[in-house]
């Protein structure tokens, strides 16, 4: 682990993001020793920055670049977090912050592969996801919700869906989540809660490119009982089939179909060339 450029394990017991969740972090595949959508991921930092009020840091790509070749990983996953840093007792900022970038490197989960082939069983969480069109779309350090909603996953279910207070869908507990229903391609409407996750963001623009129209529609679960098809995504596992959808009525079993098939065949594409 790095923090602010050097080697280091210890975080001060002061530090913002530990005390309110006042930071930003990112989390992203590390395949071949290249960090795939880098890019893409910093650039949502930056916006996530604005938003904060933090000064993002432009050394941050040679940093990464650095922590990567010193450590010589080649397959795993870089966690990047961005706190404002210490600054005394009470919720209103320092003036003047003094952030801290935190760099660490984890193995990769092990059923990548095993779940990218034969598919998921899901299930819809009882804990909802806050909604503030404020922080929407955000990888902020508050993650109470998901950590709550993750515990619902009992042995055997590999994802909940996630929904607001109007029961209607936003994510996944770790993951974005496409469906497929009357022939079309849909997402949520992240603009009031959720985040926006770079493999969401790239898998649109891909599917755009193939004159495929992916629908960001307000999907209530209901609805969730006649699609045909449904897959996660994120930065990390890329694509899952959902063979199986609990429903509280009901359990719906579904085919890995063309849409996922797609969303994985341009994910194989780009990891064959990074």
């Amino acid at each position: 682990m790095w923090i602010n450029g050097q080697p280091g394990e210890n975080i001060a017991a002061t530090d913002r993001g530990l005390l309110y969740g006042d930071g930003l972090f990112e989390t992203l595949l590390i395949h071949r020793g290249q960090a795939i959508l880098l890019d893409q991921h910093l650039q949502r930092l930056q916006q996530g920055c604005a938003v904060l009020g933090l000064d993002y840091p432009q050394s941050l790509r040679d940093e990464i670049q650095l922590f990567l070749n010193s450590s010589q990983a080649t397959e795993a996953v870089l966690k990047i977090i961005l706190t404002r840093g210490s600054g005394g007792r009470g919720y209103k900022p320092p003036a003047v912050p003094d952030p801290v970038r935190i760099l660490q490197l984890h193995p990769l989960p092990d059923n990548i592969s095993r779940n990218r082939q034969q598919g998921i069983r899901v299930i819809v969480c009882q804990h909802p996801v806050s909604s503030n069109s404020r922080l929407a779309g955000l990888k902020h350090l508050n993650r109470l919700d998901q950590v709550l909603a993750s515990r619902e996953l009992l042995e055997g279910i590999d994802e909940g869906l996630m929904l607001d207070d109007a029961g209607l869908l936003v994510e996944g507990t770790r993951s974005n989540v496409f469906l497929v229903s009357a022939g079309k391609l849909y997402t949520p409407d992240l603009s009031r809660a959720g985040v926006a996750g770079i493999m969401r963001s790239w898998l649109i623009e891909r599917f755009a490119a193939q004159q495929i129209d992916v629908g960001i529609s307000r999907v209530c679960v209901r609805q969730l009982e006649s699609i045909s098809e449904m897959f996660i995504c994120n930065s990390v596992f890329g694509v899952w089939p959902v063979s199986q959808l609990r429903l509280a009525e009901k359990t719906v079993d579904l085919q890995c179909g063309p849409f996922t098939r797609q969303a994985q065949q341009f994910l194989h594409e780009v990891y064959n060339h990074e």
